[in-house]
């Protein structure tokens, strides 16, 4: 007997009921392609993630609470939690006007920075709009507008109010309600949860208290809504510590019921006259500037509430000796954090410098 007329006779022997096997051949297929798909549309694991193009956590709120920059809200993964809290280890400073083309998640994964501050947010043309720069909107902001992709590779950046040119907000703006509203709009704009307001003049006592009351509104918003928001102050340091009006200011500062979580300390280096930078004066500041910020915040002692940035001439100001001085001095004195300013360090002395405990 042939093959064919075999197969044939298998098919009229076939139990009643039993559908062809071609038949059951392609609901197999469908049966495969349909659970591909299922799985295809379920929902990810959720823990630590957040719907893409709003801040994790963040809730729907009134209009001021927007969303993170356009540029930050294109389809895909949602993002996972930001570092959050307050800034630790080695702080990267950056300019985002001079340096508009600085990549946030690249710098991050190259250095194992997780922390950044971006600056400077002044008055812009209208008294009360702050801009990057005085002069860039703030969602015009190439750098800024990274902000979620460095989250989504685990950093996070804060924000920097003042700084060495334009006009401070709050002195420009002097309607309180409206400098509180400036604030509560980059706040809400970016997801951050540090801020730091780097003054170069405090201003008159109107001004101090108006920014401290606005201060002092967005930290209770933000306590209310589970999200505390830390504040820091950066100010320059001598060889006898802070300025009085700077000490002034951070006492009614903190008086005016906001919390300062961190006084950051501008300290230039010094060069010896063999050339070599001498970072003893930095060490002298520091310690001057010690007691001066324990009264101003009403604390007994108040190592943990001081970062160090030294601010650099040259990429060449600080060898690796200098680095580990620094992260040795940073570390012994339980420092809040470590950052630089001005000239970027060697490559060398980067990597030392982010080599901190968090």
């Amino acid at each position: 007997m042939s093959v064919a007329t075999d197969r044939s006779a298998a098919r009229r022997t076939r139990e009643p009921g039993t559908p062809p096997r071609s038949l059951v051949a392609l609901a197999s297929a469908a049966l495969v392609a349909g659970t591909g798909l299922a799985i295809w549309v379920l929902p990810a694991e959720t823990g630590g993630w957040a719907r893409a193009g709003r801040p994790p956590h963040a809730r729907v709120g009134p209009p001021h609470l927007t969303t993170l920059p356009a540029a930050d809200r294109a389809p895909g993964p949602a993002l996972p939690s930001p570092v959050g809290g307050r800034p630790s280890g080695f702080v990267t400073f950056v300019d985002t006007v001079r340096d508009p083309l600085y990549n946030l998640p690249r710098a991050a994964r190259q250095s194992n920075v997780r922390w950044f501050t971006l600056g400077h947010l002044t008055a812009g043309q209208h008294d009360c709009t702050p801009e990057w720069g005085g002069g860039q909107e703030q969602d015009g902001n190439p750098v800024a507008g990274r902000l979620g992709r460095l989250r989504a590779a685990g950093g996070d950046a804060g924000l920097a109010f003042g700084g060495p040119s334009g006009r401070e907000l709050a002195a420009a703006c002097t309607d309180p309600g409206r400098l509180t509203a400036a604030y509560r709009r980059a706040v809400g704009a970016f997801g951050t949860t540090y801020i730091d307001f780097e003054v170069r003049d405090p201003g008159d006592g109107e001004t101090v208290l108006r920014r401290a009351g606005a201060i002092a509104a967005l930290q209770r918003e933000a306590a209310a809504r589970g999200r505390p928001l830390t504040v820091s102050f950066t100010l320059p340091v001598t060889g006898t510590g802070l300025s009085p009006r700077d000490e002034a200011m951070l006492r009614s500062t903190r008086e005016a019921g906001a919390e300062i979580a961190a006084v950051n300390l501008l300290a230039p280096i010094w060069r010896a006259p063999t050339g070599q930078a001498d970072l003893r004066p930095v060490a002298s500041a520091v310690r001057a500037a010690h007691p001066q910020v324990a009264r101003s915040l009403g604390e007994p002692t108040a190592w943990h509430r001081i970062a160090l940035t030294p601010v650099l001439a040259g990429s060449q100001d600080l060898t690796a000796a200098d680095a580990r001085k620094l992260v040795a001095f940073t570390t012994r004195n339980g420092l809040a954090w470590l950052s630089t300013r001005g000239a970027a360090p060697t490559s060398e002395v980067t990597r030392l410098l982010t080599a901190i405990a968090r």
